[in-house]
């Protein structure tokens, strides 16, 4: 194995886009178990990933998610890292850039960085040495923020945890307070599929299946206030669950 568990990984400090959305990162590695181990250490982050095996699918890749951050292997089965990072950098100029390599010479590591690298992590690494580096480059790339205090922003809807108030596009919306809560825990958790049974247990603090319809009707409480003659933002996904997202 080529990193550490996630376990040990620390207590964060959330990061968000300007937009209030999770920060978005792109992991591209032909390794699978490596990929999906890095994908979830970077969830576990509260970030939305997306991954690719290969060039020709994290070119396309980052043409549709627009990532605000890349980690991305040397040596990839189609084309050489260095290679893919032009075209990459075609689309997305600014994005910052991980390496990922094998290779720990000198001079890889200058030629990664030559290349437009931002920054060069060698194999064996630690899960946590990756987060940090990302944290760090995402941050001085500006493209998000840390969010302090007690407000939770999703797009136009922001909710203060501390005074109960919660608005949409700067008009204030009036919740009860079990509303309130089942707000809290979807904007906790935004672009996440939340189950029936994690709301029941969540919010109302109970999980007897025969009292689902319970959330059914909280999250058609919540669409008539937080949705009426506006963007959706609350979805249903048929099966699984509720979740919260931007309108669009």
């Amino acid at each position: 194995m080529t990193a550490t568990s996630l376990p040990s990984l620390p207590s964060r400090t959330e990061l968000f886009r300007a937009d209030g959305t999770p920060v978005r990162v792109l992991v591209v590695d032909d390794e699978a178990s490596l990929a999906e181990l890095l994908s979830l250490a970077l969830r576990y982050e509260g970030w939305e990933v997306r991954s690719a095996e290969d060039g020709a699918s994290a070119v396309r890749t980052a043409r549709d998610f627009r990532p605000d951050a890349v980690v991305l292997d040397v040596m990839l089965p189609d084309m050489d890292g260095l290679s893919l990072l032009g075209r990459v950098r075609r689309e997305l100029p600014d994005v910052p850039v991980l390496f990922l390599t094998a290779k720990d010479s000198v001079e890889d590591r200058i030629a990664g960085l030559t290349a437009g690298g931002d920054d060069y992590v060698t194999k064996p690494f630690s899960l946590e040495e990756v987060v940090a580096r990302l944290r760090g480059l995402i941050r001085r790339s500006g493209a998000a923020h840390a969010r302090g205090g007690s407000l939770l922003v999703v797009g136009d809807l922001t909710l203060d945890e501390d005074s109960h108030e919660v608005t949409r596009g700067g008009k204030s919306i009036h919740l009860t307070a079990t509303e309130f809560e089942l707000l809290r825990f979807l904007m906790r958790n935004p672009r996440r599929v939340l189950s029936k049974a994690q709301i029941l247990d969540r919010v109302w603090s109970y999980d007897f299946g025969g009292q689902a319809n319970v959330v059914e009707l909280y999250i058609s409480y919540l669409r008539r206030k937080i949705d009426a003659g506006r963007s959706p933002m609350i979805h249903t996904r048929r099966g699984a669950g509720y979740l919260i997202k931007p309108g669009e």
